[in-house]
């Protein structure tokens, strides 16, 4: 009788045993399939991730240097394209925030990727000024006019002559627009038309000074290269 009952026992307890490793076994299972998934899961976003969009800008057409770039005519410059954000340089311009009121500093090609660094911002040159104002004058009353191919975004020299003696006025004075003898603007791809008149930029305190000295034909201007 007692060996019955030990042998039942034994039986009971093998099956505990079996039954408990086959719980074990599909708990490992389980496990072993929600990691596997987890990790497929975070593969994907990574691989998403990588190959994210981004809007970017590009040249739709060539720019010229100087041109400024405003609300209103930037649609005609600039075109927004999506590329992956591992191919897109960290100084990208990528809002409509960014173009306005840029102004590139060499003439840009159609289809080249636009980054901060090809423009200036025409803020930058106007908080160089006290009370910014556009001064113009004739190309005829200053001499030479830097040779008639001054084009927005030049920088000048103005000079003055005074007693024989020829002074440096105004340095880097910019170059906001010049016009052509109907009075047409002048783009900076021009290369050909001459300027018939210019407008620059001036601090108030200086208009003055510039239309006295201008009026007593002292005045004169050389091109200077850029400093950015």
């Amino acid at each position: 009788m007692r060996e019955k009952k030990s042998r039942r026992a034994d039986k009971e307890k093998k099956g505990i045993s079996a039954q408990s490793l086959q719980t074990g076994g599909v708990l490992a299972a389980l496990l072993a399939a929600v990691a596997i998934f987890v990790g497929m899961v975070q593969l994907e976003k990574r691989v998403l991730t990588q190959y994210e969009k981004a809007v970017i800008y590009t040249a739709l057409c060539e720019i010229p240097q100087g041109m400024l770039i405003t609300a209103q005519n930037y649609g005609q410059y600039f075109q927004a394209r999506e590329l992956d954000k591992s191919c897109i340089p960290a100084t990208a311009l990528q809002s409509p925030e960014q173009v306005e009121g840029l102004i590139p500093v060499w003439n840009i090609e159609p289809g080249v990727l636009l980054t901060q660094g090809m423009f200036q911002s025409q803020q930058d040159i106007l908080q160089k000024l006290k009370e910014p104002v556009v001064a113009g004058f004739k190309a005829e009353d200053l001499y030479q006019v830097a040779g008639g191919v001054l084009r927005a975004g030049d920088r000048v020299h103005i000079y003055s002559v005074q007693e024989g003696e020829t002074v440096l006025v105004w340095p880097d004075v910019y170059v906001q627009q010049v016009f052509d003898a109907s009075g047409k603007a002048i783009v900076s791809g021009d290369g050909s038309t001459a300027a018939q008149r210019v407008n620059i930029y001036l601090g108030r305190a200086d208009v003055e000074a510039f239309y006295t000295q201008l009026a007593n034909g002292s005045l004169r201007v050389v091109k200077c290269e850029k400093k950015f």
